[in-house]
């Protein structure tokens, strides 16, 4: 057993060894080198935000991938987190202004795009999932800066900076405060705005804890030794502070989120009436759930067991908000006059589909009356004109001006083997008058 243990303890010292795989000097350099904002990288940021608000605007997934890859966001937050964990005071100042330089183009360029761009947003989607942050972008964003470091001491190194730069997603909330501050819509700037603080915080407190756990080398300065301290310890103090803070808001968010759909599913109908809507309002205090039902409106019992069984999900009463402008209280209905005013309605259809069909013989009688026989005045014509050998009838509305002058106008489309003569015109023009008892007959000879 002793024996066992040993090999256990072995397997883990070797398996979980991480001084023969880091290059802690390097690493140091490395994001010392990422924190600097200008040159080339100015104009790569500004690049990447105008492909992350097109991708925005256009709910498109992959091209807001892109944009993340190529942007540089990252260096000066773990440059922070660096400074903080190696009593760095002139790395974390050179740091947040790097940062607040980046976070300013960003801001530029993202709103300029929102005001020239043609493009309406019809379905925000990617919008949307900008502006509230969830326990899930907390959690990305402390691993993702985990992973960040770890990859960036790593002596060999691999894709993983290309998988944080995606995961911890700082250009698209970005770019959405770009977009509230474009269109006036401060919900959407500052929901956004809280979430990229949210992203920077952890990953500024992961780099923090990694440059602990790695050793990096401590930079002491002998003057003004315990103010720089104080002010250090202060600020790692604040930082763990809001991310703890932050933290549990967001999960009491989530929490009540969660609780209300699985109440909402299980709920779904309740005797004759259903949920056909729900929305869940985390502005509120305390937050609420709005409930919008259908079919028959609920009885005091109903209601009643409705809010008891909120209670169980963790939701208190004053949480729930139910509308019920769909709902129709049958209960003012007798049997005998539910009877009745299916006979009454079943006989006002009846009446109606009568009233259809008459109308609909009527004007089929119109159409057979409007029938021309055309086969009978050809025969009439040929003796009349024996140069004749088709005649096309069709009865219309003559028009003049765009005003209706005659009710019927009969138009006349003869076929000769030789053209007639304008006395012999006329005379056929003048017989179809009286045969077809209207002055109204327009005569083409082809």
């Amino acid at each position: 057993m002793k024996r066992f243990n040993i090999s256990i303890r072995e397997f883990l010292k070797t398996t979980l060894n991480l001084a023969d795989y880091v290059d802690i000097p390097a690493a140091n350099d490395d994001i010392r080198s990422n924190i600097p904002f200008r040159g080339p990288n100015v104009y790569i940021l500004f690049v990447a935000v105008i492909i992350a608000s097109v991708g925005l605007n256009v709910n498109s997934i992959p091209v807001i991938i892109g944009a993340m890859l190529i942007s540089p966001l990252m260096g000066p937050i773990l440059g922070f987190g660096l400074g903080l964990g190696t009593n760095d005071r002139e790395l974390v100042l050179f740091s947040v202004k790097n940062l607040l330089v980046m976070v300013g183009i960003s801001l530029l360029a993202s709103t300029l795009y929102f005001i020239l761009t043609p493009l309406e947003i019809d379905n925000p989607t990617e919008l949307l999932a900008r502006t509230r942050p969830t326990i899930y972008d907390v959690l990305i964003a402390l691993f993702g800066g985990l992973a960040g470091v770890l990859e960036t001491a790593r002596k060999e190194k691999g894709t993983v900076i290309s998988g944080v730069a995606i995961a911890t997603a700082l250009m698209p909330p970005l770019c959405t405060v770009g977009y509230g501050i474009a269109n006036l819509s401060w919900q959407y700037a500052i929901g956004a705005l809280f979430l990229f603080t949210i992203n920077c915080i952890f990953i500024a407190m992961a780099a923090y804890l990694m440059a602990k756990f790695l050793k990096f080398p401590v930079r002491v300065v002998e003057t003004h030794k315990l103010r720089y301290h104080i002010i250090s310890y202060t600020l790692v103090l604040l930082l763990i502070g809001t991310s703890i803070f932050t933290g549990y808001h967001v999960i009491r968010e989530n929490n009540f989120t969660k609780s209300a759909n699985r109440f909402v599913k299980k709920n779904h109908s309740i005797g004759k009436t259903y949920i056909y809507d729900s929305s869940v309002d985390v502005q509120h205090d305390p937050y609420q759930l709005d409930l919008r039902l259908a079919g028959e409106a609920l009885s005091d019992e109903t209601r009643e067991m409705l809010l008891r069984e909120a209670e169980s999900f963790g939701i208190m009463r004053q949480q729930i908000v139910i509308h019920e402008d769909a709902t129709v209280q049958f209960d003012q209905f007798n049997e005998t006059e539910i009877v009745r005013d299916l006979i009454s309605s079943n006989a006002t259809n009846i009446q109606v589909r009568d009233d259809s069909i008459k109308a609909l013989l009527t004007q089929l009688a119109y159409y057979k009356e409007q029938e021309l026989p055309a086969a009978q005045l050809a025969a009439e014509l040929q003796t009349q004109l024996p140069a004749i050998t088709r005649v096309t009838l069709a009865k219309g509305t003559q028009l003049e001006d765009n005003v209706v002058t005659a009710d019927k106008q009969v138009v006349v489309v003869v076929h000769c083997t030789k053209a007639p003569t304008n006395e012999e015109k006329r005379r056929v023009q003048e017989w179809l008058q009286v045969r077809l008892q209207t002055k109204n007959v327009e005569m083409i000879f082809m």
